[in-house]
């Protein structure tokens, strides 16, 4: 009666399941790698790759570059002081091939002029935007760490500099010293502080109750390490959007200054270039488009790379 095939029949097949259990879960394990070994971007990493995905900022960033190399290369390509009078006046551009944008009532050598006066323009722009930004950093950073009675008095001040017209705050500044670059360069960060300070103000109110900057107190660190190396990295990416709007608006203001004939006499720029053509504006309107156009053309580089630096520092406009 006992059958011992009908067992052995009974046992054997279980044998191969494991093998197939092994086969199947081996290809799994591939993905599961590969999926260890794929590291996310930085979020630093991810704003460069929007910037550069966005073609307006690129192109922004194409005109500020060629400002930047013009008015490095200026001594370089139109040597001499650009105020000589060296060639016949009231040249009309393309006329004359030596004086390809022509020359003004006396003489002087427009694209020299431009050359030279992008170097003016645009130090006044990036020194008075740095100025501005040192003052803005240091007031609202104390202000929005410290709080309290601190937070109440620099706040008072900092209203009271928004109070005033800035241009007009400006040209008091330069009336009453000597009207020459670096006074214009200290009006113009004068007045333009207070909007980084109630920017960084903002920042500072809301990241000084975060978990890394209590980590930071409770290990000791100073008030001066937890507001420089701990909150203001993390608050800098509206700061650095809206600097490159101070540089703008310092231009603006400094070629508003030279067409008043309140600029550095000394100096050329594009908005004294534009102050004294205003007086041919009929019969040679080239002589204030060709500087204007410079300043357009900068103006509208630096709005370009600002906006392109806000959608990319910004998370929620990052992935339109």
């Amino acid at each position: 009666m006992s059958t011992p095939f009908p067992l052995d029949t009974a046992i054997a097949p279980p044998t191969p399941a494991p093998v197939v259990a092994r086969r199947a879960k081996a290809p799994a394990a591939e993905p599961a790698k590969a999926a260890v070994d794929v590291k996310p971007l930085s979020s630093r990493h991810a704003a460069l790759r929007a910037f550069l995905r966005n073609p307006a900022a690129v192109a922004g960033v194409v005109l500020l570059v060629f400002m930047l190399v013009l008015a490095l290369f200026a001594p370089l390509l139109y040597p001499g002081d650009p105020l000589d009078m060296v060639a016949p006046p009231l040249l009309w551009p393309g006329q004359d091939a030596t004086y390809p944008l022509g020359s003004d009532s006396l003489g002087r050598d427009v694209i020299a002029g431009i050359a030279h006066g992008a170097r003016v323009s645009l130090a006044v722009g990036v020194v008075a935007a740095t100025l501005s930004l040192l003052i803005g950093v240091l007031v609202g950073a104390t202000a929005g760490y410290f709080g309290g009675r601190i937070d109440d008095v620099l706040v008072r001040i900092t209203e009271l500099f928004q109070t005033m017209p800035s241009f007009l705050f400006v040209i008091v500044v330069v009336a009453i010293g000597q009207p020459s670059v670096p006074v214009i360069v200290f009006a113009i960060g004068l007045a333009s502080w207070p909007v980084i300070a109630r920017l960084v103000r903002a920042e500072f109110r809301a990241l000084r109750e975060t978990e890394f900057v209590l980590a930071a107190r409770s290990q000791g660190f100073g008030h001066a390490r937890i507001i420089f190396q701990e909150i203001l990295p993390n608050a800098l990416p509206p700061v650095i959007v809206t600097t490159s709007v101070l540089v703008a608006s310092a231009i603006l203001i400094e070629s508003a200054l030279s067409f008043l004939g309140m600029g550095d006499p000394n100096a050329v720029s594009w908005g004294s270039m534009i102050g004294q053509g205003r007086e041919l504006l009929r019969t040679a309107w080239f002589l204030t488009a060709l500087p204007g156009a410079a300043i357009v053309l900068t103006v509208l580089a630096l709005n370009l790379v600002g906006d392109g630096l806000n959608d990319a520092f910004n998370p929620r406009l990052r992935g339109r």
